[in-house]
């Protein structure tokens, strides 16, 4: 029986799988009648076995054959006979003839047909021929080829690796997966499995060895495998070694005669690219990225779902980094001002659970830091992803910085790993297969989280923990100039935290020489006006940025009081001249910055910015006398008695006998129109709020006092959270109580200490000191109640203490300008001349009257007035 085949493989020198040409998937075993062939095997082959398959193989693989069947075995169904090639070449005469076969002993013994035994004649003719001429088999002893099953260790990789080499394709398992031969050398061969390097395809079906059951092929999975037999089956041809698999197979390019079978198969869809292999493949990564790209285009096969990425719309950004929020997350800012929260592509920062990776956080965010905060970068948008239980959502892009990927520095420092993006995730960094690289370069050099050590934690005490803490710092810092430094953290528009690396230490710096409003606790929370503008330029001006400052002095609670300087401008003049802060002048008088800070003031004012929107010129014009006033108070000794005498009223004495008045005249108007204006506001119904929150100590709001019902400008005093009550003091008139919170609505900007400011000064009586023991002192405040109430008074103004708040004055009616307010209590009896006076006190201009008011208090003594009633008490 004869019939017509292609030959799909050749399993040995004497039997071939043939295929039926209308009909590939259809198979059939055919051997060679009368002769035999050395076995291979994986237990070791025998001598010539592999040169033997060999000569079949280059004789006979993908040709048409005809073969006719001489006997088959009756139990296996094993089909002998002979065979000729469409060239006219015969089986097994061609062989038995080069040598390759030998004719079995016992062929035609049972054979009575003469066409057999010639034949047999004729092949035993051909096998003497070539033994003496010792042709193939018959060559001697040195056709023993060693042949080993697997890698067997590094030392292969360490040879052979980047090496391309002969290898036969004996099996194809799969699209992906292969048994190759690898020809190393004539005596030394390798038998391995083998991965194609950089694709993936789907599985095709497996019989499970211990249940029996068979899992199904995935699509396009014998697809796949069809595909690479065709083309690979038996082909000997180029192998490109490159790496191995963690599970100890082998990675590697196979190059058919056309190109890379990688390429091919990734074309027609038949693939994706493993991200696996891409440090394996480097550069020669792109040629599949790209076949596997045209696939998606075409949509073809395992890409028929494919939906390309959307572009153009906002996906490359020109914008400035505004804060690092971790070493693979950021914010950044448009040109609009607008806030944008970016994750680098394809990169994560250290991972806080992973204990080789947690110690690297703090160190990976400050090379990030160093890098691009406050910098221009180039953003392209690569994907979004979605909100999770754990994520926000948010973007992933790819940032640039003069032409540097920034997520590809972190990575090569050791300070990133790359993700494992799923399969059908596009979401990912362009130069994904780089980002791959750079890891494996960077786990070979041993850099950050790979180098299987903790970084040196730098440390920084906190001196501003408590005053005293700070007193131990400040002559150190205090010495020094433009000390480098980091700001940490921006609590208000004037406050910081900052880090100053090379002394190890973190302050809380106050700006000098100015005021800033307070912010509200919360971005909602609205702060007093302008509170919260005044952070937000400090965040983005301020926050993570190097820094340099010059430190003055400290405050009562371990504050640092000095300049920041942001690229060498002062961030406090900054602050001032976008009107979003007001110049404090002892402050910046004492600092040395008061002509930088006023200059820039004066510009937000004339500009109407801020604080200062609803600026009167007229305002300065008291405030320049005010200060021209105070100008001497520098030197303590006063050599020439100021003539400022004001018209005044004095409206509060508190329970410590320190007075508060108006001067008549510069506000007093201006506050009669505001409150008429106040009290319309406030019985318009539709101006009832309440206050958003509980009120914060300091917070300036509208309080309604219990006296007369009518609604008043206040400044919180102190807060009881649990009663819900707040001490208030009225900022007009210096009086104080304490008020629900019910009876407190938010102060509107238009009747702000901006709009007019707080008309009660404090002040307190010249050289006069008030009695310690409570019922002398309730006595000599009734005195001052008596003799100023309801009347408008004069004041001389011996001395303006700008650091306390506090003006020192002597009263007088305008009706009797020869005797004072301070010299008529002392003859009551209620006061005293201070024992220990003031520097100014003892200054020579002063020395008149202070001789007239130690007189008084004799005569006041002497007559056992008030205090003095039970004798001297100076004198205990």
């Amino acid at each position: 029986m004869s019939f017509f085949a292609q030959v799909k493989s050749v399993l040995s020198g004497d039997t071939l799988i043939l295929a039926n040409p209308k009909n590939p998937a259809v198979e059939r075993q055919f051997s060679l009648a009368y002769v035999t062939a050395p076995r291979l095997s994986k237990d070791g082959d025998e001598p010539y076995a592999f040169q033997s398959r060999e000569f079949l193989r280059e004789l006979t693989l993908g040709k048409p054959i005809k073969c006719t069947v001489l006997y088959t075995i009756p139990n296996s169904g094993r089909e002998y006979g002979i065979a000729q090639l469409q060239d006219g070449t015969e089986l097994p005469e061609a062989a038995v003839k080069a040598g390759w076969l030998k004719v079995r002993e016992d062929a035609g013994r049972k054979d009575d047909s003469e066409e057999i035994l010639d034949r047999l004649d004729k092949l035993r003719e051909f096998e003497t021929q070539a033994k003496d001429e010792q042709k193939g088999l018959h060559a001697g002893k040195d056709g023993f080829i060693a042949v080993q099953n697997d890698l067997g260790g590094p030392d292969f990789l360490n040879q052979w690796k980047g090496k391309t080499v002969d290898a036969v394709i004996e099996k194809v398992i799969s699209g992906d997966r292969l048994l190759a031969r690898l020809l190393l050398s004539d005596k030394k061969h390798y038998q391995v499995m083998t991965l194609i390097a950089g694709i993936r395809t789907p599985s095709t079906a497996r019989t499970n060895p211990s249940t029996g059951q068979t899992q199904p092929a995935e699509e396009y999975g014998e697809e796949a495998k069809r595909f690479v037999e065709t083309r690979l089956l038996q082909r000997k041809l180029k192998v490109k070694i490159v790496g191995a698999s963690p599970q100890g197979q082998l990675v590697a390019t196979i190059l058919h005669p056309n190109g890379n079978i990688a390429e091919f198969l990734l074309q027609d869809g038949l693939a994706r690219c493993n991200d696996f292999h891409s440090v394996f493949l480097g550069p020669d990564m792109a040629a599949l990225r790209a076949a596997e790209k045209k696939a998606q285009s075409a949509q073809l096969r395992l890409h028929k779902g494919h939906v390309a990425k959307a572009t153009g719309g906002d996906k490359d950004l020109d914008v400035t980094v505004s804060k690092i929020v971790g070493a693979d997350t950021i914010l950044v800012r448009n040109k609009a001002g607008e806030d944008k929260r970016l994750s680098l592509s394809s990169i994560r920062g250290p991972r806080a659970g992973e204990p080789s990776e947690a110690p690297w956080r703090e160190e990976a965010k400050e090379f990030l830091r160093k890098k691009v905060i406050g910098k221009h970068v180039r953003v392209s948008i690569d994907g979004s992803k979605a909100a999770t239980d754990d994520f926000e959502a948010r973007d992933v892009a790819t940032v640039t910085r003069d032409g540097k990927n920034i997520g590809l520095m972190l990575v090569q420092e050791g300070y990133a790993t790359v993700i494992r993006h799923r399969k059908d995730d596009t979401d990912r960094a362009p130069n994904y297969d780089e980002l791959l690289a750079a890891q494996e370069t960077a786990k070979e050099e041993k850099k950050g989280i790979w180098s299987g050590k903790s970084p040196k934690i730098k440390q920084y005490t906190d001196m501003s923990e408590s005053a005293q803490k700070a007193k131990l710092q400040l002559s150190t810092l205090s010495r020094q100039k433009k000390v480098p430094g980091i700001v940490d953290y921006c609590k208000s528009g004037s406050r910081f935290t900052v880090l100053i690396p090379r002394e190890g230490v973190k302050i809380t710096l106050v700006l000098a020489g100015i005021r800033a409003p307070r912010a509200g606790r919360t971005p909602k929370e609205q702060g007093e006006p302008f509170g919260n503008e005044a952070l937000e330029l400090a965040n983005r001006r301020c926050n993570q940025r190097d820094c340099e400052i010059d430190v003055h002095d400290i405050d009562k609670v371990g504050g640092f009081i000095g300049d920041l300087y942001i690229g060498r401008e002062s961030f406090a003049k900054l602050l001032v001249e976008e009107g979003l802060a007001s110049v404090h002048q002892y402050s910046a008088e004492k600092s040395g910055n008061a002509a930088e800070l006023n200059a820039a003031e004066k510009r937000a004012k004339e500009a109407r910015k801020g604080l200062w929107k609803d600026w009167d010129p007229s305002q300065d014009a008291a405030e320049e006398e005010e200060a021209a006033a105070a100008a001497p108070e520098v030197e303590l000794t006063i050599r020439e008695k100021r003539n400022d005498y004001r018209d005044i009223v004095i409206t509060n004495v508190d329970a410590n006998g320190k007075l508060k008045i108006q001067e008549v005249g510069k506000g007093t108007a201006a506050l009669t129109t505001l409150m008429n204006e106040f009290k319309k506001y406030h019985s318009n119904p539709a101006n009832k709020k309440s206050l958003p929150d509980a009120p914060k100590t300091g917070e300036l709001v509208a309080a309604q006092f219990s006296a007369d019902g009518e609604w008043y400008r206040a400044r919180v005093k102190s807060n009881d959270r649990s009663a819900k009550v707040a001490e208030v003091v009225y900022i007009d008139y210096g009086n104080s109580e304490k008020q629900p919170w019910s009876k407190l609505r938010p102060l509107d900007v238009q009747f702000g200490v901006q709009k007019l400011k707080a008309q009660a000064i404090d002040a307190s009586l010249s050289f006069v000191q008030l009695p310690s023991a409570t019922h002398y002192l309730d006595e000599a405040i009734n005195i001052i109640y008596e003799l100023t109430e309801g009347r408008q008074l004069v004041g001389s103004f011996d001395y303006i203490d700008n650091k306390e708040g506090l003006s020192y004055i002597t009263i007088y009616d305008p009706k009797d300008p020869d005797s004072s307010l301070n010299r008529e209590i002392l003859s009551t009896g209620y006061a005293m001349v201070p024992m220990k006076l003031k520097a100014w006190e003892r200054s020579p201009v002063f020395e008149k009257t202070l001789k007239s008011y130690q007189k008084a208090q004799e005569q006041a003594k002497d007559s056992r007035l008030g205090m003095w009633e039970y004798g001297d008490i100076t004198e205990d």
